[in-house]
């Protein structure tokens, strides 16, 4: 067997739809035709929105798919503590910021001709980037805020021009990632990981603790993942995943991005605008091999 290990991540807040299908499939697939192994892993650290009935449903789906995957499955919900310790290890890098600012706060002072990062929001103008930090709000401090529950906690940014001089004084110099897939406007090959275009990203949010890049960083280290096998809609978070990989001295894992599965007006299929799933598939007699035949394209 091989060192090629590829992982599938879904996040348990609705079913899966025929996107997260060929997602699943091209991981396992590149995992097999390479030798290696395919693991499962479940994204649920955001407890607003995971439900138990979504993981038992994302067990099925794969199921009907003719996968499986070795036991015991990581949930990311037990490995919090985890998350928050790197961000602790980021502040103490002084690359992290505690950041008081809402949304609507941050939309009300940032221009209409703002520039934007690559997912078009307008990036963070720096508001809270100079404040004193008294060292008394600590990341996940406040885990499940909710409003009305006391005084506002912060989230935690991370400051980009700091992180990145570090990040490179590490590397030796600018920071790459290797992509054995495409990005959107074909890159492959080398990759410039441009993580200045996301601004000052959020790391540690108020509500749940951590973020999405946080905790899948530490969890492809856990896992060993050497080919991370995703979307093309995640091909620039690449950016800030490889700059966090540097920083906290994490492995440097390949990146296989693929193309997105999309409706018949070209729009990508998405859980919250309530895409066709797997198990309506299902239901109307739709066949497994019947949907894995529509994509030509698989390893």
């Amino acid at each position: 067997m091989s060192g090629v290990i590829t992982r599938f991540a879904p996040s348990p807040n609705g079913r899966l739809h025929p996107g997260h299908a060929f997602s699943a499939l091209f991981a396992a697939r590149y995992a097999r035709v390479h030798g290696g192994r395919f693991l499962l892993r479940v994204e649920d650290i955001d407890f607003t929105r995971a439900r138990p009935r979504f993981v038992e449903g994302i067990f099925e789906d794969l199921r009907w798919l003719g996968l499986s995957w070795p036991e015991p499955v990581l949930f990311q919900s037990r490995h919090v503590r985890d998350y928050c310790r790197a961000l602790m290890e980021l502040r103490r890098m002084g690359v992290l910021y505690p950041c008081y600012c809402t949304r609507r706060e941050v939309r009300a002072n940032t221009p209409p001709d703002a520039p934007r990062d690559p997912d078009g929001a307008p990036l963070y103008p720096g508001t809270c980037r100079a404040r004193h930090d008294d060292g008394e709000a600590v990341p996940c401090g406040d885990i499940g805020w909710r409003p009305g529950k006391g005084p506002m906690p912060p989230a935690w940014r991370l400051d980009m021009d700091k992180a990145l001089a570090l990040a490179e004084r590490k590397a030796g110099g600018a920071l790459f990632w290797h992509e054995e897939g495409a990005g959107p406007a074909g890159e492959s090959g080398r990759v410039m990981a441009d993580a200045r275009r996301w601004g000052d990203v959020i790391l540690g949010r108020r509500d749940i603790g951590v973020s999405y890049h946080v905790a899948v960083v530490i969890d492809d280290a856990r896992q060993a993942v050497s080919h991370v096998t995703r979307g093309q809609d995640l091909f620039h978070a690449s950016a800030i995943h490889r700059l966090l990989q540097v920083l906290l001295e994490l492995p440097e894992p390949v990146y296989v991005h693929h193309r997105l599965i999309a409706d018949e007006e070209g729009r990508k299929l998405s859980k919250s605008a309530g895409d066709v799933s797997l198990a309506a598939l299902r239901a109307r007699g739709v066949r497994a091999e019947d949907l894995v035949a529509m994509f030509s394209d698989l390893p």
